[in-house]
Formats: C-alpha cells, sequence, structure tokens
C-alpha cells in the first residue's frame, strides 16, 4: 500500500514524485521559454532607446522621470495581491474573484490621488508642464488593476508561454507608439505614449489569456490571511522602490532635468538587461518555490540550480557595463550622451548586487517571510539614503557612487539574514557564484586583449567584436573548462520532456 508521510499534503510518494517531476519540467520549460522571451524584451527595449535617444532630448526624458519616480513608487501598491494569490497553496474562484475588485479598486483610488496631486509635483519641482503628464500617467493605474488577477492566475497554472507573448506584445505596442509619436514631433507625450502603451496591451491580453471572468465579491472566505501577505508584500516594495528612486528625485530637484535625463538614461541603460533577467527569473521561481514551500531541501535545490543559472547570464552583462561603457553609450545613445559614460560605469557594482541579493528575495517572498523581507528593507532604505546625500553635492557621478557604495557594503548581511531558517548555506552560495565568476572574468580578461587590438576601430565594430569574446569565452569556459556542461543538458532535457505534456486545464484555477 502506498505511504502517505511523504509530502504534506497527503498524497502517496508515487504521486508526489510525479507532481514535483511534472513541477520541474514546467519550471524548466518555463525559465527557457521565459529568457527567450526576455531576449526578446530587451531587444525591443535597446531598439526603441537607441531610436528614441536621437528623437527626445535628455531634458524631455527628465520631465517624465520626475513624474514617473513618484508614479512609479504608487504603482507598487498593485503587487501585493496579486503576489499572495500566486503565493497561496490554494486559491477558490470566489476568493480570486473577491481579489479581482480589490485591486481594481485600489488602482481606481491610486488613479485619483494620482490626478489630485498633479498640481502638487509640478509645484514640487517647479516645472508646469509635469501637471498634464501627471495626470495621463495616471491612468495607467486602473488598468494595472483590471490586469493583476489575471496575470496572476496565468502565473500561478505556470502558463509562462501566455505571459511572454503578452509582455512581448506590449513593448511592441510601447515602442510603435513611442516611435511613431516622436518622429511626429510630439517630444516628451512620445514617453507618456511609451508608458501608457505597455499596461493597456497587456490587460487585453491577460484577460484573453486567461479565459476568466470575475464574479461577485464575497466575505468570510480567507480573504484576511491574503490581505496581511499583501499588505506586508506591498510596503516592502513601497520602501524598497522608495530607497531606489529617492537618487532621481534629489537630483531633479536640485540638479533639475537635464541632469536627471542623464543619470535616468545611464541607470536604465545599465539595468535593463539584469532588469529583464529578474523578471524571468522571479515569474517563473517564485510560483516553483511557493510550490515547494513545504519541503525544504526540494526548495534548497531549485533555489541553488535557479541562482547558478541567473548569474551565469547576469554576471557577464554587469562586467560588459564596466568594461564597454563608452562604446555602448556611444552606441547605443549617440554621442550627444557622453556625459552619462561616467555615471553608467559607477552604477555597475549596484547592478551587480541587485543580481546577487534579488533572488534571495523572491526566495523569502515564495515561502512566506515577507516579514523578514520588509525589515531587511527598513535597513537597505537608510543606508542607500545616506549614500545619496553623501554623493549629492557632487552631481550624477557622486549619487552613482554613493548608490554602489551603499549597496556594497549591505550585500553580505543581507545574503545572510535572507537565507536564515532555510537549508540554503553561504557554501550552497558560493558554489552557485563561483563557477560563473570565474569563467566571466576569463571572458572579460580575453575582451580587454581584444579591445587594446581594436583601440582604433569604429566603436561599433569594436563594442561587436567585445561583447562576442566577453560571452562567448565565458560561454566555453563554463561549460567546457569549468565543467558545467551537465547542468544545461539537464536544463534542456527537461524542457524536451515536457514538449509533449498537455497544457493544464484553462478553467483550473
Amino acid at each position: 500500500m502506498a505511504d502517505k508521510r511523504a509530502d504534506p499534503r497527503g498524497v502517496s510518494d508515487a504521486e508526489a514524485s510525479e507532481l514535483h517531476s511534472e513541477l520541474k519540467r514546467k519550471t524548466a520549460r518555463g525559465a527557457v521559454m521565459s529568457v527567450v522571451g526576455q531576449g526578446a524584451t530587451f531587444a525591443l527595449r535597446i531598439g526603441s532607446m537607441v531610436v528614441l535617444a536621437r528623437l527626445v532630448t535628455p531634458e524631455q526624458f527628465g520631465l517624465v522621470g520626475m513624474v514617473t519616480a513618484f508614479t512609479g513608487l504608487l504603482n507598487m501598491v498593485m503587487f501585493g495581491l496579486p503576489n499572495a494569490a500566486v503565493q497561496s497553496a490554494t486559491l477558490s474562484r470566489e476568493l480570486a474573484s473577491t481579489l479581482f475588485w480589490l485591486s481594481l479598486a485600489i488602482g481606481a483610488a491610486l488613479a485619483t490621488m494620482t490626478a489630485l496631486a498633479a498640481p502638487l509635483i509640478a509645484g514640487f519641482y517647479g516645472e508646469p508642464r509635469l501637471l498634464w503628464i501627471t495626470v495621463a500617467l495616471a491612468a495607467i493605474f486602473i488598468v494595472n488593476g483590471a490586469a493583476a488577477q489575471h496575470r496572476a492566475l496565468l502565473q500561478r497554472r505556470l502558463h509562462f508561454g501566455a505571459l511572454v507573448t503578452i509582455d512581448i506584445a506590449a513593448l511592441v505596442a510601447s515602442a510603435v507608439a513611442g516611435i511613431w509619436m516622436g518622429i511626429a514631433g510630439f517630444g516628451y507625450w512620445a514617453l507618456v505614449a511609451m508608458a501608457i502603451a505597455p499596461p493597456v496591451t497587456a490587460m487585453i491580453g491577460a484577460w484573453i489569456a486567461a479565459r476568466w471572468l470575475p464574479g461577485p465579491p464575497k466575505r468570510g472566505i480567507g480573504i484576511r490571511s491574503m490581505l496581511r501577505y499583501g499588505g506586508i508584500f506591498t510596503i516592502n516594495t513601497l520602501v524598497v522602490y522608495a530607497a531606489y528612486n529617492v537618487d532621481k528625485v534629489l537630483l531633479g530637484r536640485f540638479w533639475g532635468a537635464e541632469v536627471l535625463g542623464l543619470y535616468g538614461r545611464a541607470y536604465q541603460l545599465s539595468n535593463i538587461p539584469t532588469e529583464n533577467l529578474h523578471s524571468a527569473m522571479s515569474f517563473v521561481m517564485f510560483p516553483a518555490l511557493a510550490r515547494v514551500q513545504d519541503d525544504p531541501q526540494r526548495l534548497r535545490n531549485y533555489f541553488v540550480k535557479g541562482y547558478a543559472v541567473f548569474l551565469a547570464v547576469v554576471m557577464p552583462i554587469t562586467i560588459a557595463c564596466g568594461l564597454f561603457a563608452a562604446d555602448i553609450v556611444r552606441v547605443l545613445l549617440g554621442p550627444q550622451w557622453s556625459d552619462a559614460v561616467p555615471v553608467f560605469q559607477l552604477l555597475a557594482p549596484t547592478i551587480l548586487v541587485f543580481a546577487l541579493l534579488n533572488p534571495m528575495g523572491y526566495m523569502m517572498q515564495a515561502t512566506g517571510r515577507v516579514s523578514r523581507s520588509l525589515a531587511m528593507a527598513f535597513v537597505i532604505a537608510p543606508v542607500v539614503f545616506v549614500g545619496y546625500l553623501a554623493g549629492l553635492p557632487y552631481g550624477p557621478t557622486g549619487v552613482a557612487l554613493g548608490f554602489s557604495t551603499a549597496m556594497l557594503i549591505l550585500l553580505v548581511p543581507c545574503v545572510a539574514w535572507a537565507k536564515r531558517g532555510t537549508l540554503i548555506t553561504g557554501a550552497d552560495l558560493w558554489r552557485a557564484a563561483l563557477p560563473p565568476l570565474g569563467s566571466t572574468l576569463v571572458g572579460a580578461a580575453a575582451a580587454i586583449v581584444v579591445g587594446l587590438l581594436l583601440a582604433d576601430a569604429g566603436a561599433v565594430v569594436r563594442l561587436l567584436a567585445l561583447t562576442a569574446t566577453l560571452f562567448g569565452v565565458h560561454a566555453l569556459t563554463l561549460l567546457f573548462g569549468l565543467g558545467q556542461k551537465e547542468t544545461y543538458l539537464d536544463l534542456l532535457r527537461a524542457v524536451r520532456a515536457d514538449e509533449g505534456r498537455t497544457a493544464e486545464a484553462g478553467s483550473k484555477l
């Protein structure tokens, strides 16, 4: 007779093994699809940035950046309830419907608050053009509220292909709207259109893909625990977002729109690749880790393997930002953005710390440790803020240096705090990080040699050669020199094993 002790949900050993095998296959397939999708996303974002940087001035970028520093903070409120829905072990139709109406109500309230605050934002910066920019961007909150639970359902079902398709379609709509309006001479309104188009497209896509219509809201269906998790998650997200965006508010207030535009483009350019990879990892690993949160050993195995693969991709990107900054800025943004080069270089350590630290946040949130994540955010925020203030008198380069210094100081204690109470050890993380770090350094050394040989070549040729050398040598060293080939072959085998499986029923929550 089958043993029922193996799984906390009361299933047999065989059933538990099949459940975890299925989860492994779907997670592996989702990871590959997500990375491919984020590659397309990266190309679209970089491509639109290259074009818009030549159609819109740094000052106009700065104007929109002044507003999004505030609206982006409020938008973090929208993530709490959807993440609670994904993290929960069970989710009834009634509860999902109630969460939908709550999310929509929150979105409407935030839109109203933002529109009413528009005169205050314009007055804070002393810039009247911000009034109608703020009013226009306020509509995004309603759209995000209407889409939040549908995206959460797709993520719970591990329908990663649908999510990737939706996100790519949203970015295509954004690029088309922004570039068309930029060519037509709409200036900063092209950037406003770029901000509004993705959530509208994503909302339509999520409703179509989820095939779910919410019912009426109800009471007494277990909403309280969802609200607690969602509330703590929201506060945590708000604190982290504020900590990582006060720099833009300070620069905009004390140094003006043009300086903020330079800093903002440098930050975005350095952050886009790793931000895409963080998105890829979070929407695959978050639901996967939530599924095994009651199995500490499987949780450890899933996280460490995912962490190693993630670092293998993100480390060479971060190193490239530091080594090839001048060529990257010249090729992608143009010579008029040359003042952004030192800012771009100084932000590279910050982006590396994000790569090492953010996955620990996904792990804490997936396993219900949101209170610890919040406590960590309250430690990070003041340290980073002090870094900004120390560098503010020296302009954007000073703020970038202060930001990176603060993040390097925080890295080790935050990682140690995050893994406490799990089976994940410092040795696990070191073993996961060492191979990609070693192969990246070998690739960087080879790229430096190539750079010396091509010192007189054009920026485009040199950048292509340096990038190909860094990533090519890194991949060969990692797979063959450091013996990691089998790890990636195993990932591909899991993907192939899932290809013949039928998709989960669309009506299953």
